[in-house]
């Protein structure tokens, strides 16, 4: 298995710590308000890794945080008159909701900055004694120069980078340096607070990753993964104070997925083309939008349009299509001690495994997907041996699942009901020999986007 590391700007050999073991990190969301489709990319993609990982047979802890101390929070909270704590535990709720619609699987371990405060403060304390940060203000700052290595993930160079930070940003007199970022804020009126050493605040943005990595995971992890947009500041800082305090390696793999942009612009509220999960889920069933997501690669920016999103629907009814006809194929015929041989099915298999194990290429596993459900609508039939065709199923059932697309269980609703009805009548029409009435329903079904087909074993039907 090879993944592309950011690190070191290739496609390097997957080797875990660990035997067998995976110890993965992904930054989760800040609690402030409904996900976007932006932020969904990253929890879904890297689901989909730790869900592919756990087929291979490696045992995986996986951890993602939820950021519930933040200036947007606190400013939700004042806004609505409320805590931040209240704020922070509902958009919890809420993103699990969309993240259970978007098939999202819980991590094993979600922790808050609230419930890691003492290691957060302890952490903080080490790289002050470590001569890594400074006091100034009740503020606390972890001082970039200090940390040689600065910049090794970003590939930008310190000169520059406190240059440019220099145009940007008005004079600080309480920091070292423009490039020194805040490890503790101290607590401003309205805000809430923790007792520290230096003073009553609240931790900085990149601090509460790094702790929460070192709590759960420990000092060196595998994995840490998470949005292209957080490779600088958020993950070169996180890097810069774990190993500064830890003297070790922080993370041996960095995955960085690819912007998300909404009919060819980038999503922007000032462009009115931003969109929560919430609001598209309103349009679209979830499913379709975790099949439009996996259908590029990570690593390479994504258009999100409503043409495409109806591409990924159709595609998705047509995998059902082929469960079901398949499904309708099995039940009909009879069971048989014949040999069969299997190795033309495993050759999907291997299609799949060698793409998800090339920097998990899902577009191309997608690819062998629909590989398979043609050669299923094409070699199995009414003819076909038993065994074979429950075979197809398994695999087909098995690579879906990896993927956690085409999980719902056909049920019977008011549509269903409505098209067997018709299919019966049809069926009487054409046995009382009204052909013109037996042609009719076949033209109405058409319009509700039903397609039947007529075969030995009775008729069946599919939506098109």
């Amino acid at each position: 298995m090879k993944l592309y590391n950011t690190l070191k700007r290739q496609k390097e050999e997957f080797i875990p710590i660990e035997e067998n073991k995976v110890k993965m990190y992904v930054c989760g969301p800040t609690v402030y308000n409904y996900f976007h489709i932006g932020n969904a990319r990253p929890f879904l993609i890297f689901d989909t890794f730790r869900r592919y990982l756990e087929y291979r047979g490696f045992e995986v802890t996986y951890v993602q945080n939820f950021t519930d101390v933040d200036d947007k929070i606190i400013k939700k909270a004042n806004e609505e008159n409320v805590s931040s704590e209240e704020i922070a535990k509902r958009y919890i709720d809420e993103y699990f909701k969309d993240a259970d619609g978007l098939g999202i699987k819980r991590a094993n371990i979600h922790p808050t900055v609230t419930e890691t405060m003492d290691e957060i403060i302890a952490f903080i304390k080490d790289l002050m004694d470590k001569g890594y940060a400074y006091e100034s203000n009740g503020d606390v700052y972890f001082e970039v120069a200090k940390f040689e290595k600065y910049g090794k993930l970003s590939k930008q160079n310190l000169d520059e980078l406190e240059e440019g930070a220099s145009d940007r940003v008005d004079n600080e007199s309480e920091k070292k340096s423009f490039m020194d970022f805040a490890l503790w804020k101290n607590k401003k009126e309205g805000e809430p607070g923790w007792k520290a050493p230096w003073g009553e605040g609240r931790p900085g943005w990149h601090i509460e990753c790094s702790v929460m990595i070192d709590k759960h995971l420990g000092k060196t992890i595998d994995i840490h993964a998470g949005g292209q947009d957080l490779s600088f500041p958020h993950h070169e800082n996180e890097i810069a104070q774990s190993e500064a305090r830890n003297g070790v390696a922080f993370s041996n793999y960095w995955l960085h997925n690819g912007y998300i942009n909404i009919d060819n612009q980038k999503m922007s509220k000032s462009l009115n083309n931003f969109f929560t999960v919430r609001e598209i889920s309103q349009k679209y069933d979830l499913e379709i939008v975790r099949l439009f997501l996996l259908s590029a690669h990570y690593r390479k920016p994504v258009n999100f349009s409503d043409e495409l999103i109806k591409q990924s629907e159709a595609a998705l009814n047509r995998l059902y299509n082929t469960k079901d006809k398949l499904q309708f194929i099995i039940d009909n015929l009879k069971d048989s001690s014949e040999e069969v041989d299997y190795s033309e099915l495993e050759s999907f298999k291997t299609k799949f495994i060698n793409a998800m194990d090339d920097d998990i290429n899902t577009a191309e596993a997608i690819g062998s997907i629909f590989e398979l459900s043609k050669y299923i609508n094409t070699n199995i039939n009414e003819n076909t041996n038993i065994n074979f065709a429950k075979k197809a199923m398994e695999l087909y059932l098995e690579l879906t699942s990896v993927l956690n697309i085409m999980t719902k269980e056909a049920k019977a609703d008011e549509l269903d009901s409505k098209v067997e009805a018709l299919i019966e009548e049809r069926k009487n029409a054409k046995k009382s020999k009204d052909f013109k009435r037996a042609d009719e329903i076949r033209d109405e079904l058409k319009e509700m986007g039903i397609a039947i087909e007529d075969t030995r074993q009775g008729t069946k039907w599919h939506r098109i």
